[in-house]
């Protein structure tokens, strides 16, 4: 498992602000439909979701996608740190405990897979599920907000796995 360091909770949260910033509609329009434009960060939420579940002890192929996409985001940001503002590389930013996932939401993360390969080749919402996903893997094991929101996750995609797979 490849842990996440300072420069890659710094790249998940550049991704997050790059969207939020590039989904922010204005205080008038907000106003006025508040409901329709957060739904429009909903594929954003979804994205990230699946990101946070595959670095949650997932194996095989697609734990290894994980890790490497996290490895490369540690390395990028821990490179913008050095190189941008002085900072230093490497540091590892405090891994949460979490909840690792079960053998049935493993299978649950599989189907998720599966879902997400469609869904990213939708011209709508497919760089949406992007960032979210890349955003996720960033975030998903830090010791911060977004890392403490993973053991819920887990939590919930191992009973849905256990619901599905015990009624069968």
């Amino acid at each position: 498992m490849t842990y996440v360091t300072f420069g890659g909770v710094t790249v998940g949260l550049l991704v997050l602000a790059y969207h939020l910033a590039a989904w922010y509609p204005g205080l008038k329009a907000l106003r006025s439909d508040p409901v329709g434009h957060a739904a429009a960060l909903l594929p954003f939420l979804f994205g990230w979701t699946y990101g946070a579940l595959t670095t949650l002890g997932v194996g095989g192929l697609i734990g290894w996608a994980a890790d490497t996409a996290r490895w490369i985001s540690n390395w990028l940001g821990d490179v913008a740190l050095v190189w941008g503002v002085g900072g230093q590389s490497g540091q590892r930013a405090g891994a949460v405990t979490y909840l690792p996932l079960t053998q049935t939401g493993g299978a649950i993360v599989l189907i998720l897979t599966a879902v997400m390969a469609v869904l990213v080749k939708k011209p709508r919402y497919g760089s949406d599920l992007k960032r979210g996903m890349w955003c996720g893997l960033c975030l998903g094991t830090s010791a911060g907000v977004a890392g403490f929101a993973a053991a819920p996750l887990a939590q919930a995609v191992n009973w849905l796995g256990g619901g599905v797979y015990g009624a069968l």
